[in-house]
């Protein structure tokens, strides 16, 4: 018999996977409709003990429908020290970003910011049906405010060079904020060497803790 969470969870990924709200009743009005089809990409799980919470889907992504399907999720899963079959396995990770949809790009050819209509709608129904999960990957300036509220300082070099605090505190799940592992972020890599030096050993070993 299937327990009435994971029955709660396959419903609420069901909805996720059906919402057009950004394209039929977007927050800022018609004007503002998401200029595509939706195709909402987020994988939850009733077992993972780690979270992905990342920005929103990039153009490659939304065509294959699979998360970090991309150079950036090359460079991420290289952070975690995890291969591809590691990464997708729901056992391990739940990823789920803070637009569920590929939010087009801005005039000079960027990723536009991630849907205002999500994150309300959708984001506690999300932490409260995966009650399971003891790291939110907090990936990106978006997720850190979210997840860390007042907490979270308007940097993100700041929020990310004291993950210490965050990742110690006792409400809630413990939360490690990251750069996007875009490479157009390889110049801050290089000017925060302790994020290699300090952040990722640190989240290795809670990566080859959590998903064993």
């Amino acid at each position: 018999m299937v327990d009435s969470g994971e029955e709660r969870l396959k419903a609420l990924q069901t909805a996720i996977a059906a919402c057009r709200l950004c394209r039929d009743d977007p927050a800022r009005g018609p004007d503002h409709r998401l200029p595509h089809e939706p195709r909402p990409v987020a994988v939850l799980s009733a077992t993972a003990k780690i979270l992905i919470a990342g920005q929103a889907p990039g153009l490659r992504v939304h065509e294959s429908g699979l998360p970090f399907n991309d150079a950036s999720g090359d460079r991420l899963r290289q952070w975690l020290s995890v291969d591809r079959a590691a990464f997708y396995d729901p056992r391990n990770f739940a990823i789920v970003p803070m637009g569920f949809c590929f939010p087009g790009y801005d005039r000079h050819g960027s990723d536009l910011p991630p849907r205002s209509e999500c994150a309300p709608l959708w984001r506690q129904r999300v932490m409260e049906a995966m009650p399971q999960i003891e790291l939110v990957l907090a990936v990106g300036h978006y997720a850190q405010r979210w997840h860390l509220g007042q907490d979270c300082p308007k940097s993100m070099t700041e929020t990310a060079r004291n993950w210490h605090r965050y990742v110690k505190r006792n409400q809630g799940p413990a939360v490690l904020p990251m750069p996007h592992p875009s490479w157009r972020n390889t110049g801050w890599l290089r000017r925060h060497p302790w994020f290699e030096a300090e952040l990722l050993p640190f989240l290795r070993e809670r990566i080859r803790v959590l998903t064993r």
